[in-house]
């Protein structure tokens, strides 16, 4: 149900502009890493259901505009788009997939986003911004409501990365009370790829987005960069 009310975080319009300290030479970008990967290039390092034991892949649409879902505060809009698997800035390239594991458990959504990387740099810093503010939102878009924004502690993912987790909540025609449900939210750069990685969890158990998914996922894309 969640997972079908992200995939119409709508994208489409022209990159942001703005001026972002130029942190490149403190992040660990150079050389092949600072390499704006084409559509096809993100094709090879997207993670395929062999690459990943237990679980199963699927292609998910994406567009390589940026997102034009609004939020109330509008600061917070970083933060909605990354669970949406975008950003405020267009992509050269994005591709998405959805994991599943066999067993049990909500798929995880995934999104590798080409960018320039003053650009990918800029991702990573209004996500980390809007998420420090950010404690409770709307999505004016879908009518939806987040609270309990939390940063968790860095995972030390790729180049630098942002780990959140909050709740979604669903209202409407046919709920007596709001449907909490519990999202986890984890953004990657690597050179000038963002890889977002989101899902959810029913009930109240907390969401976690499973280490093995992001680690394969960064290796593989690690490698295509490192071939390119």
């Amino acid at each position: 149900m969640t997972f079908g009310l992200l995939a119409a975080c709508g994208s489409g319009g022209d990159s942001q502009q703005g001026a972002t300290p130029d942190r490149t030479a403190r992040t660990g970008t150079s050389g092949a890493q600072a390499r704006t990967l084409t559509a096809k290039a993100l094709e090879k390092a997207a993670v395929k259901g062999a690459d990943l034991d237990g679980y199963e892949v699927e292609r998910s649409f994406t567009s390589v505009g940026s997102s034009h879902k609004t939020t109330v505060p509008e600061e917070c809009a970083p933060v909605m788009h990354a669970v949406g698997g975008g950003s405020g800035f267009t992509a050269t390239a994005r591709v998405g997939r959805f994991v599943h594991a066999r067993k049990a458990g909500l798929p995880t959504r995934l999104t590798l986003s080409s960018h320039s990387v003053a650009d990918a740099l800029r991702v990573m810093d209004r996500l980390r911004t809007a998420a420090a503010k950010c404690g409770s939102f709307k999505d004016v878009t879908a009518e939806l409501a987040y609270e309990g924004v939390k940063v968790q502690p860095d995972a030390g993912y790729g180049d630098e990365s942002v780990s959140l987790r909050l709740t979604q909540l669903v209202t409407g025609a046919g709920y007596d009370d709001a449907v909490r449900v519990p999202y986890a939210l984890v953004a990657v750069r690597q050179g000038s790829t963002v890889a977002m990685f989101s899902t959810s969890s029913r009930g109240k158990e907390a969401a976690v987005v499973p280490d093995a998914v992001i680690s394969t996922q960064l290796k593989k894309l690690g490698a295509q960069v490192a071939s390119e």
